[in-house]
């Protein structure tokens, strides 16, 4: 095998693994947003027991 090949190969594997880490990384959500689907996620879960306890 040819040093350059080699070199080649190893370039191009840390560069795809390096973008395929950075675009797979969590998006910094912001307080409101995360808020809000936390209330939204309760008010389905509290209509849900409602409607299994038969009291709507």
């Amino acid at each position: 095998m040819n040093k350059r090949n080699f070199y080649v190969g190893m370039g191009m594997g840390l560069a795809v693994g390096g973008l395929a880490a950075w675009t797979m990384h969590p998006k910094k959500r912001s307080v409101k947003s995360v808020a809000g689907r936390t209330l939204k996620t309760m008010g389905e879960v509290a209509d849900a027991v409602t409607e299994l306890l038969g009291l709507s």
